[in-house]
């Protein structure tokens, strides 16, 4: 099986996939976001563009990357740039480079930066639209969502299955944006039938 990376979301925390990964018995590559989050800042970087090469430095051999919200764009955006090099993709309420907030999404930026008042804030810059060049991703990806998250609704997810050729979405009833640990046990089950075929019976 390929290496798996792990991306956190605007948290930044390497612990975040930790408690899933472990339920599906997988071993990889937990990244943590410098200047996110209460994570301390990195000099080199200033952006999404440097942290997708941080994770780029990771790859070098075919990967799959499961990621989380802000995570997410990193990982399609090295889907995109990369896509020799991703085999598989899991994105857990992410915006994936399309327009949230035209899908209902609730801006996140003021309770994330009153949580994190050291964050980086180029985190809070708008995000580009990817949406046209989403279907030249081939890789098979799982979606992960709930049905109770205002900041990334399901509408966001129906819209990314829609543009993504190879795409399967599952969605959780009542779990909100922290699904991958409210709903730890559930998802690593999906997360791991995706990756390898094999489904964690005992997770359910």
């Amino acid at each position: 099986m390929p290496k798996v990376l792990f991306l956190p979301g605007a948290s930044g925390q390497a612990s975040f996939w930790q408690s899933a990964a472990s339920r599906a018995g997988l071993e990889g590559v937990f990244f943590s976001w410098p200047g996110l989050g209460a994570e301390p800042p990195q000099p080199g970087i200033a952006g999404i563009d440097d942290l997708s090469a941080l994770v780029e430095r990771e790859m070098t051999e075919p990967v799959s990357i499961v990621a989380q919200s802000m995570g997410g764009l990193v990982a399609i955006k090295l889907a995109l740039s990369k896509p020799e090099l991703v085999e598989r993709l899991v994105l857990a309420v992410t915006s994936g480079g399309i327009p949230v907030a035209s899908l209902g999404g609730a801006d996140w930026r003021s309770d994330y930066f009153a949580t994190f008042p050291n964050a980086a804030t180029w985190i809070g810059d708008p995000v580009p639209d990817l949406s046209s060049r989403l279907t030249a991703i081939e890789a098979p990806t799982l979606l992960l969502w709930g049905d109770a998250d205002p900041i990334s609704p399901v509408a966001v997810g129906q819209r990314l299955l829609a543009l993504l050729p190879n795409a399967r979405l599952r969605i959780f009833p009542g779990a909100d944006h922290d699904l991958a640990r409210t709903h730890a046990d559930s998802v690593a089950a999906e997360i791991r039938e995706h990756l390898t075929g094999e489904w964690v019976s005992s997770a359910m």
